[in-house]
């Protein structure tokens, strides 16, 4: 049976990473049926929306979506594609895992953590309006829906990996209101996995605890816009951005991306590092419950990764995306 997937190879390095990680997970043995499809910087030229309705009728109809790295201009310009594609296709949890890599020097060893982000609310809600002429007001919007949605979404992730431990992460000693409305809703949940240990951290304590012992966390749970500043962050305890994989899960549809830039200073030279798209595929993988592929596609990249021969600049090698997916496909075909 092959799997419909649209891929969505983006701007900058987008098409190069895409490629890689399609190549990669084509040898996997798995069979795919690739539907092409546009987002970005590259479909606003061409149709004048960054996020067409033909890309999004793909991507409701396929059984999963592979994502490249989307251009958004910084203040003036279209609304960013990745928080568009989310509410406009209800992907209300984001999956962001942060798992220490083989021959990735980094200040500490064996982090394995795992962020979950609300992705439909808060901040990112786009609701801001001039009040007068220097004076912007932005709406931060917390529902117990949402809320109770995704804490859900992070004990259930936690009981199916084996994971001992949620935390919530908020600000409800300053937003009462809001975060508490979080926090509680958190706390209930937490109530039915008796089986699961539940704490919580303000969020400048977390950040602090989690760049001086990110071994006391294993599984985080917050709102948008703490989810999107801590999964960076924690991408950067584990070599960065270009290394982490991402999972955008709704109720039925799911799409996986690096959530790295476009990077159009090395784009069309053949530099890009596609780890963190492959591991986005290792993600996708399991999604669609090809679980021995994920472990084959997975186990290929992080013997690659401890080998050091085939590393791409980013990495402290030379080698070239192809060389690296090559690299990646060789150990692959060897297991």
């Amino acid at each position: 049976m092959a799997y419909s997937v649209v891929s969505i190879a983006g701007d900058g390095i987008g098409p190069e990473v895409c490629n890689a990680a399609r190549s990669i997970l084509d040898a996997s043995g798995v069979v795919f049926d690739w539907q092409e499809a546009e987002a970005g910087q590259s479909a606003f030229e061409a149709h004048g929306d960054p996020l067409p309705e033909a890309t999004l009728a793909a991507v409701r109809s396929a059984d999963a979506t592979l994502k490249g790295p989307t251009a958004t201009a910084k203040g003036a310009g279209f609304r960013s594609v990745n928080v568009a594609l989310r509410q406009k296709l209800n992907l209300f949890a984001n999956y962001r895992p942060a798992r220490s890599l083989p021959g990735v020097k980094t200040r500490f060893e064996d982090v394995d953590l795992i962020v979950i982000r609300e992705n439909t609310e808060g901040l990112y809600s786009g609701l801001e309006h001039t009040v007068v002429p220097g004076v912007v007001e932005s709406l931060r919007v917390i529902t117990q829906v949402a809320s109770e949605r995704i804490a859900r979404f992070a004990f259930q992730t936690a009981r199916r990996q084996d994971r001992s431990k949620v935390t919530c992460v908020h600000k409800a000693n300053i937003l009462k209101l809001s975060d508490g409305l979080f926090l509680k809703t958190c706390q209930e949940v937490a109530a039915e996995f008796s089986d699961i240990e539940f704490d919580d951290c303000i969020v400048d304590a977390a950040a602090m605890k989690l760049v001086s012992d990110p071994h006391a966390f294993d599984v985080l749970v917050m709102e948008n816009l703490f989810g999107d500043i801590l999964s960076d962050l924690t991408s950067g305890l584990v070599g960065g951005l270009g290394v982490t994989p991402s999972a955008n899960v709704g109720e039925k549809i799911a799409v996986f991306e690096a959530v790295h830039g476009t990077a159009p200073d090395i784009a069309g030279k053949g530099l890009a590092n596609p780890t963190a798209l492959v591991l986005s595929g290792v993600l996708m993988l399991r999604f669609l419950g090809e679980k021995e592929a994920a472990d084959d596609v997975e186990n290929a990249v992080r013997g690659v990764l401890a080998e050091g021969k085939s590393l791409t600049g980013d990495l402290g090698g030379k080698a070239s995306t192809g060389e690296y997916t090559e690299a990646v496909i060789s150990r692959l075909r060897s297991t």
